[in-house]
């Protein structure tokens, strides 16, 4: 009689009776990739301190996280995107139209409305619209999400400039102007918000449907699809969770500045991008995450900071910048290319 008929397991092969079963520790690929990015930041921040006593400072280490805060907010959102193995570049557009609606929202130079907080509110909700729309045409028309997310970053930069109408709208509500000076414990009010926000994305990540299905997704659309996981549904809802983040980045950024401007995320897309990708969150997707994304966000934070401080030209530091964001991927990347799907 067969073995598996006495209720005996098969005996297993390649392995001799008696021998301790095969260890499942992490390989060197997983860790590098995993703690690979952390040990740059701290080799950049230690190779800073030594070419500039002033980058170690109190306060130098008070502006690295204040300027990490608004691409930080960012990083947030996008990870989830990437997660799945898509892209967004709407990041720009929905900034633009943040910034207007809520400088136009809150007490202004230019019109006579003042709903305070209330706008804040929907300019964040103008932002999780974008994203609600780039999800449902990416999954619903199956057009690839970096057209999607483009073309609705050009409607957002083109209802901004609508809104501006030529006037630059300058904000006059002492709530935000207090939001954007007042410090507690020595830092920004906005990092703390940044500091809440990265916490909302480790919770959404590790305990709720998105953060295990958006892996999962990315991982093998096709058996998450087979597994029963309403993909297109989780995709929609990866999105407009993005766009709420960004717009709540425009918010920030017409707060530090005071008035609205269409130029609030310009640039955005390339440093988030960079930043996640650094960071550990792989393009292909399946990999990474909010805290993989942070560490990047700090990598490129303390890097464009470490080189002002050297007294890098500025023609010169996009190009250091670059090099060390294509030699960063590739330490990452480099491991894990056998396991990696086809890159397009």
């Amino acid at each position: 009689m067969a073995p598996a008929r006495l209720g005996l397991a098969p005996p297993e092969t390649g392995r001799a009776a008696g021998s301790p079963r095969p260890s499942r520790r992490p390989d060197r690929a997983t860790i590098l990739a995993d703690f690979g990015p952390l040990g740059a930041l701290v080799l950049l921040c230690i190779l800073f301190a030594f070419l500039s006593p002033q980058f170690a400072t109190w306060g130098n280490v008070r502006n690295v996280l204040d300027s990490a805060s608004v691409l930080a907010v960012i990083a947030v959102g996008l990870t989830f995107v990437l997660l799945l193995g898509a892209i967004d570049l709407s990041i720009e557009g929905v900034m633009a139209t943040a910034a207007l609606s809520v400088a136009l929202l809150v007490a202004n130079s230019r019109n006579d409305l003042d709903f305070g907080f209330m706008g804040v509110l929907a300019a964040v909700a103008i932002g999780a619209g974008f994203g609600l729309a780039s999800g449902l045409l990416s999954t619903g028309l199956k057009i690839p999400s970096f057209m999607t997310t483009l073309g609705m970053s050009a409607i957002g930069i083109g209802i901004a400039t609508v809104l501006f109408g030529g006037v630059q709208p300058a904000l006059r509500s002492p709530e935000l102007a207090e939001w954007a000076s007042g410090q507690w414990f020595g830092l920004t009010r906005l990092t703390y918000v940044a500091v809440a926000v990265v916490l909302i994305g480790l919770l959404v990540q590790r305990y709720t449907r998105l953060g295990r299905y958006a892996r999962a997704i990315g991982g093998a659309e096709e058996l998450a699809l087979l597994s029963g996981i309403p993909v297109r549904r989780y995709k929609t809802l990866a999105f407009t969770f993005a766009g709420a983040t960004y717009g709540l980045a425009g918010v920030m950024v017409t707060t530090q500045l005071g008035s609205g401007i269409v130029q609030a995320g310009v640039g955005q897309n390339f440093a988030a991008i960079t930043a996640a990708v650094v960071g550990g969150t792989l393009l292909s997707g399946g990999r990474g995450g909010v805290l993989h994304s942070i560490v990047g966000v700090l990598i490129v934070t303390v890097l464009v900071n470490g080189l002002v401080l050297i007294g890098v030209s500025p023609y010169v530091q996009g190009a250091v910048q670059g090099v060390i964001v294509v030699a960063a991927v590739v330490i990452t990347a480099w491991p894990l290319r056998k396991r990696l799907r086809v890159v397009k």
